[in-house]
């Protein structure tokens, strides 16, 4: 499909959206409230609040697709309010201009579930951040007026991602030579995406006909292994025994209270206390299956939080 495409937040997998975009010579354009350090140049860039319609507005005008990739503090007074409200604006600007939305979901609006999951399950209203995600799923869903699709990732991991269960304290500091931590049991099996993949998926979408709209898709995974299992390769990669602690389950009750950060978290059990797995068999029946696997993609991420190797230093003749 041809037309400008504007891509709303510039995380890891508006990233790498925007690098397939530009890679086919797509005309596209970035959206957040700053401009990111690292957008390249060359992509044009608009500064939008998308909690403030008017701008959301005229950001939308002259775009004949929007993706949205964007992210929230990591809360769930935050997101009780900005999710519906964000969904509202863009449905709005969407209506009046005739763009198109993909949009990249999670998985939190099925709540606790015990078989992999499929679109068709219904949505939640178990926990505060799965309610509200399910609140801004609704309201795509319940209108006619706007073509969304949506498409719903697990957990993700890839280079230079940071805000992961395999970030920051996963594989970057296995990287950087530093024992690994996880919050919850790593030996659970877990399915992750792969970014670049995120990104590509996203491109498919945009090129697909409005008959792959109005309906949600689940992202395509490497075969499902437990985060322990996916942390090992990283540790084997860069050449390292893997040192990994993780958080009993007693210690997150007791900490929860204490610390923000946990307290949010811990709702999210159910994604970890169990096998959690996504069935993305109508994705491969439509579209493609060749994911990146974990030999490869974890490699790769470990690569991109290595410090480079400097040269040696020339000998000086003496």
């Amino acid at each position: 499909m041809s037309g400008d495409i504007l891509v709303f937040g510039y995380g890891p997998c508006g990233r790498e959206t925007v690098a397939r975009l530009q890679a086919q010579g797509r005309g596209v354009r970035v959206a957040q409230r700053r401009r990111p350090a690292d957008l390249p140049s060359n992509v044009p860039f608009v500064a939008c609040d998308v909690l403030e319609q008017d701008q959301v507005r005229r950001a939308v005008a002259g775009a004949a697709q929007i993706v949205l990739t964007i992210g929230f503090a990591y809360e769930s007074h935050v997101w009780e309010r900005v999710w519906p409200q964000t969904m509202r604006n863009l449905l709005g600007a969407c209506a009046e201009s005739g763009a198109r939305i993909v949009f990249l979901d999670n998985l939190y609006m099925y709540g606790p579930q015990t078989a992999p999951l499929v679109e068709t399950m219904p949505l939640t209203d178990y926990g505060r951040k799965p309610a509200a995600r399910a609140a801004a799923t609704r309201l795509w869903q319940e209108q006619n007026r706007v073509r969304v699709a949506a498409l719903r990732a697990p957990d993700f991991y890839g280079p230079g991602v940071t805000l992961s269960h395999l970030g920051a304290t996963g594989l970057a500091a296995i990287a950087q030579g530093k024992r690994a931590s996880f919050v919850f049991s790593p030996d659970q099996p877990h399915d992750y995406a792969y970014t670049p993949d995120i990104g590509r998926a996203i491109v498919t979408l945009l090129d697909a006909g409005d008959d792959a709209f109005g309906q949600a898709w689940h992202m395509p995974c490497a075969p499902t292994r437990s985060s322990r299992e996916i942390l090992a390769i990283g540790a084997a990669s860069a050449g390292k025994k893997l040192r990994l602690t993780a958080l009993p389950p007693i210690a997150l009750d007791i900490l929860a209270p204490l610390v923000p950060f946990l307290r949010n978290l811990k709702e999210m059990r159910f994604q970890w206390d169990r096998p959690y797995q996504v069935d993305a068999g109508k994705w491969r029946a439509r579209f493609w299956s060749d994911v990146t696997p974990f030999d490869v993609g974890v490699p790769a991420t470990i690569a991109s939080f290595s410090p480079p190797i400097s040269p040696p230093s020339p000998r000086v003749p003496g």
